[in-house]
């Protein structure tokens, strides 16, 4: 075990270069952000002295191994619009987009999963006919669009909960969350259900597709024949096995959730990494977009650590081959 987490590290850091070179690259060859800083009437004088300040003046190679030597220490540098560490800028807000992906990962493994094994089990029901209409609703619909109507309905109708912001917060290990006080659960709600619809219906189809194979094999036929409980069955041989392509994708799905959940935070002005990500891209300030995307390729790498393990402790037959391996 101790050599295959030391072999994917290695492997994780040599993506994690890679991915700055690509990352780094690809954002500094796009516009020039001095163009949108700086007032049209800037003399050519002003130009010279942010162009300067801002290490524009290098070439980009130079730029880079600038950028990676001060990231080697933690710096991914300075915000050009606020004038404070691009890192620090994302950590404030990252709570936020961390308790909003939480709850939508919690709302649809709790959801999905029951709803997708009631449909893998009674397919041809009504009830099971049903689940899968409605998880083909959540593939469907736009998601900016569920969040409009979810504000129109339960907000401005019906008035039953808020349209937007955070709402009171509590501090847990001195970081505010939402979810301990009834004002911050009822402002999470709605933009957390807006973001687990499009998951709820992925879970669904997996664990109904999962559970409907695992019901055919041997080992579950073996079991009835014994005489076991159903309920044993099912949540023993029959989930258990299903469960390595939905720990994948619900992991994988995690990470994308704090990476794409800019739609859902500007619906609901949910005070997260979106905004201030469609406010860099508006005004080119790259360190916070280079910052932002190496957070998010390092949070894409570390949940595909995690899962690798969690194959470990699910599947025997993992642990069998990295040994031979």
């Amino acid at each position: 075990m101790l050599v295959f987490i030391l072999r994917r590290t290695l492997q994780s850091l040599a993506t994690l270069f890679a991915m700055s070179v690509l990352v780094f690259a690809g954002v500094y060859a796009i516009g020039n952000p001095i163009d949108v800083l700086l007032s049209p009437d800037a003399d050519q004088i002003e130009r010279a002295r942010v162009i300067a300040a801002f290490g524009l003046d290098q070439s980009l190679w130079q730029q880079y191994f600038l950028f990676l030597q001060h990231a080697l220490a933690g710096d991914l540098g300075r915000s050009f619009a606020y004038a404070t560490p691009a890192l620090s800028l994302i950590l404030e807000r990252l709570p936020a987009t961390l308790e909003l992906a939480v709850a939508a990962i919690l709302l649809a493994i709790v959801t999905g999963i029951p709803l997708g094994l009631l449909a893998g089990l009674r397919p041809h029901s009504l009830l099971g006919k049903s689940i899968m209409a409605v998880s083909i609703l959540g593939f469907s619909l736009p998601t900016f669009w569920v969040g409009l109507m979810l504000i129109m309905l339960f907000a401005v109708t019906l008035g039953w909960l808020p349209a937007s912001g955070r709402g009171e917060t509590s501090l847990l290990l001195g970081v505010p969350v939402s979810f301990l006080t009834l004002d911050g659960l009822r402002h999470l709600l709605l933009p957390a259900c807006n973001l687990a619809l499009f998951n709820i219906a992925m879970v669904i189809r997996l664990t109904r597709s999962g559970a409907q194979e695992a019901l055919l094999q041997d080992y579950v036929r073996f079991a009835r024949a014994k005489g076991l409980r159903n309920s044993r069955i099912i949540g023993v041989h029959v989930l258990k096995n299903i469960l390595i392509p939905i720990v994948t994708v619900i992991a994988l799905q995690f990470g994308s959730i704090i990476a794409f959940a800019i739609v859902t935070e500007s619906v609901f002005a949910w005070p997260g990494m979106g905004k201030l990500i469609i406010d860099s891209v508006r005004v080119l300030d790259r360190p916070v977009i280079v910052a932002y995307l190496m957070l998010v390729v390092s949070l894409f790498i570390v949940i595909n650590l995690v899962v690798d393990l969690l194959y470990c402790v699910l599947d025997p037959r993992v642990r069998l081959s990295e040994m031979r391996g």
